[in-house]
């Protein structure tokens, strides 16, 4: 099969986690949602196209920032003095709050679409983008290091180990750390498991918990189960996806 290679670089960026409020946390990698959405905007599709992702990067250092967040409650009157901003006759408060940044980001990422004739037309949408790329948070701007690559990959059983970049992080399927075929040099003490482990969205469906007179829909996110870890190498006789430059794809 044939996926699109990318490598990419960021300044300062968030990938934020959900469940984060008081503090915007960050996840040490965009999650594959937030790459499938970067792709189907610079595609403009319409409707999802399922597609596979393999992420790896590293980042610099992390800094925290001060950003404005606004607060609602839904229907609540205007009240002097406890709201700062008046819209229309309802209330909002306006104060400060921290977000988490990663700095100088380096991302190696492979696309590899269900429908494999997408491929060139998604290289094309990195090569002559119609907008700039955004990653993240809309103001994080991708730059693209080099030109987008459409290559063969393909599941073989290693003769050799393979490294992966020493200094890149990566989400490592659980799956392939349970089977032994992905393992971390930094384990110790005999637990070979010394990563951060994830539940990383993925792509969504739209439900309706309500009636089909006063509907509410919600989306229903599928979710991966990850390990985020660094310093890999895939063992020799493991099954293992690579493509055409012997680069390990770890695709979910």
């Amino acid at each position: 099969m044939k996926g699109i290679r990318l490598k990419l670089w960021q300044n300062m960026v968030n990938y934020k986690k959900p469940t984060s409020f008081q503090i915007k946390e960050t996840y040490p990698l965009p999650p594959y949602s937030t790459i499938i959405g970067m792709v189907h905007n610079l595609c403009g599709y319409k409707e999802y196209k399922p597609m596979n992702i393999s992420v790896q990067g590293k980042y610099f250092s992390k800094v925290n920032d001060l950003y404005t967040r606004y607060e609602f409650k839904n229907a609540m009157k205007f009240e002097d003095g406890r709201h700062q901003i008046k819209a229309g006759e309802y209330g909002v408060c306006q104060g400060i709050a921290t977000a988490e940044l990663l700095v100088d980001v380096e991302l190696l990422i492979h696309i590899i679409p269900e429908d494999q004739t997408l491929t060139n037309e998604i290289k094309d949408a990195f090569l002559y983008p119609r907008e700039y790329p955004s990653l993240g948070r809309r103001e994080d701007l991708a730059i693209i290091m080099e030109e987008p690559k459409v290559v063969e990959i393909e599941k073989r059983i290693l003769d050799s180990t393979i490294r992966l970049e020493k200094s890149y992080g990566a989400y490592i399927p659980l799956d392939m750390i349970e089977d032994e075929k992905i393992i971390m040099k930094n384990a110790v003490n005999g637990i070979s498991m010394t990563g951060t482990r994830y539940k990383i969205t993925k792509n969504y469906k739209l439900v309706n918990h309500g009636t089909e007179k006063v509907p509410k829909i919600f989306r229903e996110w599928e979710k991966k189960e990850v390990v985020y870890g660094s310093n890999l190498s895939a063992l020799e006789d493991s099954e293992i996806y690579v493509d055409q430059d012997n680069i390990v794809v770890l695709q979910a």
